[in-house]
């Protein structure tokens, strides 16, 4: 009992929802493929107008997905696309970019 509490402290401390502890970053990979236009395909942009996502940290990309989901963060681009995306598919593609090496 005292490890789940610890566990789920340590969780929400780091911002992080249940959902980012059964993230499927192959799953991500499925579905990244619209990413790619804009963020590189292995989440390296060729244009400095648009982030790297490769190697970001998970729960640093899910929160900004959902932030872009919520209206809390303002992009007409990115906006349509979170808000048409599930919390686990925020959390798969935030494990994947996270499972990439930073430099490509």
């Amino acid at each position: 009992m005292k490890t789940r509490i610890l566990i789920l402290a340590a969780v929400a401390a780091l911002g992080m929802s249940l959902d980012a502890l059964a993230a499927d970053a192959k799953a991500g990979a499925a579905k990244a493929g619209p990413c790619a236009g804009c963020h590189g395909q292995n989440g390296i942009s060729s244009n400095p107008l648009w982030p790297n996502l490769a190697g970001q940290p998970a729960a640093y990309l899910a929160k900004t997905m959902r932030d872009y989901r919520s209206g809390q963060r303002d992009d007409p681009m990115m906006s349509s696309i979170a808000e048409r995306l599930t919390d686990a598919e925020i959390e798969d593609l935030a494990a994947y970019y996270a499972s990439l090496p930073p430099g490509g």
